[in-house]
């Protein structure tokens, strides 16, 4: 089967491998479509993320749908969840699995990810899709898992003012959780002009383009005096966490969903304190695909418009760049060439 690893920074490769073999438990998954998110444009960019660094090739990926070959669901298509905990440990056992110390997660340090034509994979990860469902959908619901986690731990309530910093397809789907939430306003921001229009269809009030700062005046001359009751950092850079910060009413929280490339956030202890603000950060998602297969199929939560480029396997590297330029929204890679048109 052909795979793609990354050697280095910026240095994908395209190599035949055997094809997996089955193991009990797991199901053999013929990929048919990945997304690439901005996680693996950090392992891309960086060879790493956070404090985890590229030891040996890696496969990357773990946006991920498929068609299960074997096991309970052979011949379904399928989302596939990329986090395998132990389910032993204490944090497992409390129902924090995304917590957990020893868990896999696809395309991520020493474990592969999807970005292969077959990949082996634990069944209880495997969620089939409903019909009329695609596998760039099924992709779509690990997004959307991230999202649905950030604003359950944001505690948005109805009528709240909820900032939503970072129009990427995150942030893209929390604006449509807030509003589904009963968010009374919503205020979005990116450095993007492209993006903060996706955000105006999809439920933003008001849209502002960052830029160093500058937006937090204008901000504050068109909300309550109090400030925003809630705002979600979907960025990954410190001027948008400076700037929820600035924003946020005192006792107000701030949930960061962002990854900084330098992997360092910092905060003005004085705000903070004087605030008296929670800060909430986001580690991944925990059972959220049936909430988010729910959501979609009710047509409560639009996945389809947040994908801007569909690309082929053997176009992986233009694929990359055109991500890299961040001129669109989701890019997707199809996999296996016709899997959308099999049950």
């Amino acid at each position: 089967m052909k795979v793609v690893r990354l050697h280095a920074a910026g240095d994908l490769q395209y190599h035949t491998e055997e094809k997996p073999v089955e193991i009990p438990g797991d199901a053999i998954i013929r990929i048919g479509a990945v997304g690439i998110c901005g996680s693996d444009l950090h392992w891309f960019d960086d060879a790493g993320i956070g404090d985890a660094r590229l030891e040996r090739p890696l496969i990357l990926g773990h946006e991920m749908a498929g068609f299960a070959e074997t096991g309970k669901y052979a011949g379904q298509m399928v989302a596939i969840d990329p986090s395998v905990p132990c389910g032993n440990c204490d944090f497992c056992k409390e129902g924090n699995p995304n917590f957990c110390p020893t868990q896999r997660f696809a395309g991520h340090a020493e474990e592969d990810g999807a970005m292969r034509e077959y990949m082996v994979w634990p069944e209880e990860c495997l969620f089939p899709l409903p019909e009329g469902f695609s596998c760039a959908d099924g992709v779509m619901l690990e997004p959307l898992g991230v999202a649905i986690y950030a604003v359950d731990l944001s505690g948005i309530k109805s009528g709240d003012t909820v900032g939503v910093f970072g129009c990427g397809p995150i942030g893209l789907l929390i604006i449509q959780l807030a509003r589904q939430a009963g968010a009374g306003q919503i205020i979005a921001t990116d450095i993007l002009a492209h993006r903060l229009e996706a955000a105006k269809k999809l439920g933003a009030d008001q849209v502002f383009l960052a830029d160093q700062m500058q937006e937090v005046e204008v901000i504050r001359q068109v909300i309550d005096a109090k400030g925003l009751d809630v705002v979600i950092e979907v960025a990954g850079d410190n001027e948008a966490v400076e700037a929820a910060l600035a924003l946020v009413k005192p006792g107000g929280k701030v949930t960061l969903v962002g990854i900084p490339s330098d992997n360092r956030t910092s905060v003005d202890a004085a705000t903070v304190r004087r605030k008296g603000l929670a800060l909430q950060w986001v580690r991944r998602m925990k059972h959220t695909y049936p909430r988010a297969i729910q959501l979609v199929q009710s047509g409560k939560i639009d996945v389809g418009s947040l994908i801007s480029g569909h690309f082929s396997f053997d176009q992986v590297n233009q694929a990359f760049e055109t991500a890299q330029k961040r001129e669109g929204l989701k890019i997707i890679l199809s996999i296996n060439e016709g899997s959308e048109s099999v049950r």
